[in-house]
């Protein structure tokens, strides 16, 4: 019998199975989270590849996965995925609400067969509302949850988090704490549900500490006005002397004193708490920075509890000393890649192996999930002309 160790050689999700039905954005991304913690993860594809035309190759949101594809418009294509979703523990989906019903691949189908299953749903608007049968993405997202409109400068329009905000926090990992949590349910009582993980709600849910302070009068209902947004000028970026940039967030009064010390500018003082004086305040920080390099200013501030950090390009981030010791990036095949997170102490994750390429492990899932069908030529037609 395997120890407890053996079990989790891989991760904490060491024997769960997670069918999911390819897409893009926040639905794979979760997928390899889960991939990341251990779980067997299957991706569908779709022949004919990626919608966004990334080389299979180079796509880590596929990393620890394997994958099979599948024709869902063909007659025996939702059988197959059925047929996995029955030996499933999680189904993970991102189409628009309606589509993997008329798929035949939507819930009642998949409970039809597998009534544990866990079936998560990853969608921008969510299953119902107004909005929810319309296309959209993550800056739309958090458009209309008010998420967007807190960043940026108080004179220019809202700045763009990349996808991160919406697709990745506000969806990605709030389907992942869903289906897990619903996963713990269905092994409790042998039942599965639907998750419906919806952009816009995740998105709202983590702006719950600023709605607070909005109603308790900290809050300015208006970017870079308030202590977290930019309007502080002891939390935000300074450009250097050569064009970079460092970051400050010296909000505590020990870590605001330390952080004016190593400046220079002690007789700023009394300005942390009188906001009459914070255009002065942030002048005269923006002075100082302009001094010399963010180099420089790293090694001025190297070793202090002032706060304030270089800000890194993504190539320059793995090469960071506390990035580097701590092993935050990973080199897999060639690819230098963020490692998995969070960390376990008696179930360590690892990058295990490389993106799954499009229907390249067929015949090891139609071994290990018992799946025979999975080998049929789904395409007799090609088959003849062979």
């Amino acid at each position: 019998m395997a120890t407890a160790q053996e079990a989790g050689r891989h991760g904490p999700l060491t024997g769960v199975r997670v069918v999911e039905l390819a897409g893009i954005g926040p639905g794979p991304f979760a997928a390899m989270l889960l991939a990341d913690l251990g779980a067997d993860v299957v991706r569908v594809d779709r022949p004919g590849g990626a919608a966004l035309g990334i080389d299979p190759a180079r796509d880590l949101t596929n990393r620890n996965k394997r994958s099979v594809v599948v024709d869902l418009k063909s007659p025996d294509g939702p059988a197959r995925v059925l047929d996995l979703a029955e030996r499933a523990d999680i189904l993970v989906e991102g189409y628009r609400p309606g589509v993997a019903e008329r798929l035949g691949v939507g819930p009642e189908a998949c409970h039809a067969r597998n009534p544990r299953l866990v079936y998560g749903r990853m969608t921008g608007w969510g299953q119902d509302g107004p909005l929810a049968p319309r296309a959209g993405h993550d800056i739309a997202y958090i458009a209309v949850t008010g998420t967007l409109g807190m960043i940026g400068d108080p004179d220019g329009p809202p700045a763009v988090p990349v996808n991160l905000l919406g697709d990745y926090a506000g969806g990605s990992l709030y389907l992942v704490v869903g289906v897990l949590a619903a996963l713990h349910h269905a092994r409790a009582t042998g039942t599965g549900q639907v998750v419906d993980a919806a952009i816009v709600d995740g998105a709202a849910h983590l702006s719950a500490m600023v709605h607070g302070m909005l109603a308790a009068g900290a809050w300015q209902d208006r970017r870079g006005s308030n202590l977290l947004d930019g309007g502080c000028p002891y939390y935000g970026t300074y450009e250097t002397a050569d064009g970079r940039y460092m970051a400050v967030g010296a909000l505590e009064p020990q870590f605001y004193a330390e952080f004016l010390t190593l400046l220079g500018l002690e007789d700023h003082a009394d300005a942390r708490t009188d906001v009459t004086r914070w255009g002065e305040l942030r002048e005269a920080v923006a002075a100082r920075f302009k001094s010399r390099t963010r180099d420089e200013w790293t090694a001025v501030f190297e070793g202090s509890d002032a706060c304030v950090a270089p800000v890194l390009s993504l190539r320059e981030a793995p090469h960071h000393p506390h990035l580097a010791a701590r092993s935050t990036f990973t080199d897999h095949a060639g690819l230098t890649q963020p490692a998995p997170a969070p960390r376990f102490s008696a179930t360590p994750t690892t990058v295990r192996t490389g993106p799954a390429r499009p229907g390249a492990d067929t015949a090891a899932v139609a071994r290990d999930w018992a799946l025979p069908a999975l080998l049929q030529d789904e395409n007799p037609q090609r088959k003849a002309c062979q």
